[in-house]
């Protein structure tokens, strides 16, 4: 969960790991570690249609998730980090 200054479009001040209740360390308006975020928007053949969804993860709270998942998560390697 995200918490901007004025609306979406202001300043980030706050965001919150939907899961466990964590607050992120945001400084200056920049998230200062990892967070996973999600945005879907259900379509057609769903039972939520229509909807859209956002919510955000913490490291620990990604890793439990998908440490959960059969079919492993795909890793990959970057030599470069932006």
């Amino acid at each position: 969960m995200r918490r901007y200054e004025n609306g979406q479009n202001g300043k980030l001040m706050e965001v919150v790991c939907n899961k466990c209740g964590r607050v992120l360390k945001v400084k200056d308006g920049y998230l200062k570690e990892f967070c996973f975020a999600a945005d879907t928007a259900f379509g057609y053949f769903s039972r939520k249609d229509g909807v859209t969804q956002h919510f955000d993860l913490c490291e620990d709270c990604y890793d439990s998730l998908t440490s959960q998942f059969l079919v492993p998560v795909e890793e990959t390697e970057r030599t470069e980090l932006l």
